[in-house]
Order: C-alpha cells, then structure tokens, then sequence
C-alpha cells in the first residue's frame, strides 16, 4: 500500500472566473488534479483522485512513478485563460496561418529563450 501522502503537491488559488477555491495537481502525474472550495477539501479531493489515478495505472499494468520523481511528460498540459486572451490568441493564430497550438508553442519557446536581466 503506498503513502499517497509522500507524493508532492501544488495548490493554485483559482479566480472567480475559473469557479474559484483552490486546484491541485501532482508532479509526478501529469494528468492528475482536483479542486476544492478550502486548502483541506483540495488536498483531500486531490488525495482521492491520486488514489484512483495510481489504481488506473496499476489496473492497467503501467508504472507508477514514486513520489518526488517528477513522473512523465506528456508534452501535453492545460492552462486556463481568460475569455478575452482565448479570443485574441485565436485571432493572431488565424492572423498567423497557423494553429492556436503552434501559435502558443511559439510564444513560449521563443519567452523561454530570452535571457533573464543582469
């Protein structure tokens, strides 16, 4: 039996315009989040779902990661915004020829490279 308590967590305030409460989300497994409208209802929702994420994962005979070990990536994440970025992240897609994917992938390849201040 694993001590789902040893493996890191995340908690993020949410605005009112996601719903509001608390969301937490595990390192170690990418797909894993929850919320909660306290810090204590988060960790315990987010504990219940890491329970059922690692009996997904071992029902389905696929490595489980161990606590701290950062897990995979998937390459995959979702990042909620609000409605009027959406809309203008669509827009300069468009504008660009491109997809909204390659349009944020762009973004935050090209702010990654920059260089921090001296």
């Amino acid at each position: 039996m694993r001590d789902l308590k040893q493996y890191p967590f995340e908690i993020q305030i949410l605005s009112e315009e996601d719903g509001g409460g608390y969301l937490i989300s595990f390192p170690d497994f990418s797909e894993c989040i929850s919320d909660g409208d306290t810090i204590e209802e988060a960790i315990q929702n987010g504990l219940d779902a890491l329970e059922e994420t690692i009996a997904a994962l071992e029902s389905m005979k696929l490595p489980v990661p161990e606590p701290g070990s950062g897990g995979s990536y998937s390459g995959k994440f979702v990042q909620r915004v609000p409605k009027s970025l959406h809309a203008r992240l669509v827009a300069r897609a468009k504008q660009e020829g491109v997809s909204m994917n390659t349009l944020v992938n762009t973004f935050l390849a090209e702010s990654l490279g920059k260089k921090e201040p001296a």
